[in-house]
């Protein structure tokens, strides 16, 4: 499907909305695909509530296992490990991080890297379009390959469905899961607020998305909590030509249609919920572009 279109909404901070502003714009897109790929947090599928249909275990890393039979207790192993997770008697796996050091060291081959277990992936059905999904498990390495995997199974969703486009909740920040889901995107939304740290974080997730050349749009949440720090990013935006999207208002019905764990669009019509419409209206027209 060469017309497929991926849009992924991050933030440079955790908490500025990304997941309310993907979970309304899942209920008011049509043609496309789900994917919460923000896999350490996951919790858009509380809002889209999906009834799964396939789901297994991701193997994204890997930790020493010891062959005791082969053991001579020489010490070899605890010795060179910088992570201190290995001794002659034990392996702690949360310690280890399967770089393979001590299998190298180890004169008796008696140890090897063996994958586990450090989260699970989902597909299913919600009311608003099929979806994927994925949680890591607490303190669970590789969150970058689970969000690559989540979207190649949002992929293949679209090719079975026919869908045109695919709605991505990435995660915030900089690290190597936001970099797995804003790669080969067509459009990246970064949700920021008016606040120093909402502004300092932008500004740094967007020198992300320059380096990879992506196409980018703004969305300036509790847009009127501080009119001055606004207009600063209407400034920088204009500077950088980067479009608004959307200017949405605080309104207190966010958090009741969190707690409804329902999309705020579809919850009630307050000041938030129309800008959010509004800020669809417009990415909408922004994707037909692409």
């Amino acid at each position: 499907m060469n017309d497929l279109k991926q849009v992924t909404v991050v933030s440079g901070k955790g908490g500025t909305g990304k997941t309310t502003l993907t979970g309304s714009f899942a209920a008011l897109a049509d043609d496309k695909i789900i994917a919460d790929c923000d896999v350490d947090a996951s919790n858009l599928y509380l809002i889209m509530k999906p009834d799964d249909t396939e789901t297994g275990e991701f193997t994204g890393a890997k930790v020493a296992v010891r062959d005791e039979e082969r053991c001579t207790r020489c010490g070899e192993c605890e010795r060179r490990c910088r992570f201190d997770a290995i001794t002659v008697d034990e392996v702690d796996e949360l310690a280890c991080e399967g770089c393979g050091m001590c299998v190298l060291a180890c004169p008796a081959d008696a140890l090897r890297l063996q994958p586990i277990v450090v989260g699970n992936w989902y597909t299913g059905i919600s009311r608003y379009g099929p979806m994927a999904h994925a949680r890591l498990l607490p303190a669970a390495e590789s969150s970058g390959k689970l969000v690559t995997l989540v979207r190649q199974k949002a992929e293949d969703l679209a090719y079975e469905h026919g869908a045109g486009l695919i709605l991505i909740d990435g995660p915030p920040g900089l690290g190597c899961t936001t970099t797995a889901a804003l790669a080969e995107t067509d459009l990246a939304i970064v949700v920021t607020e008016p606040t120093l740290s909402g502004i300092h974080d932008m500004e740094r997730q967007m020198q992300l998305i320059e380096h990879f050349d992506q196409r980018a749009a703004i969305v300036i949440n509790k847009a009127d909590l501080n009119e001055e720090n606004t207009q600063r990013l209407r400034v920088w935006c204009e500077r950088k030509g980067l479009e608004i999207l959307g200017e949405i208002p605080w309104d207190p019905q966010v958090t009741d249609a969190l707690s409804a764990t329902t999309p705020l669009v579809e919850h009630n019509d307050g000041p938030a919920s129309r800008a959010m419409r509004e800020t669809w209206q417009r990415t909408a027209e922004m994707i037909a572009r692409l």
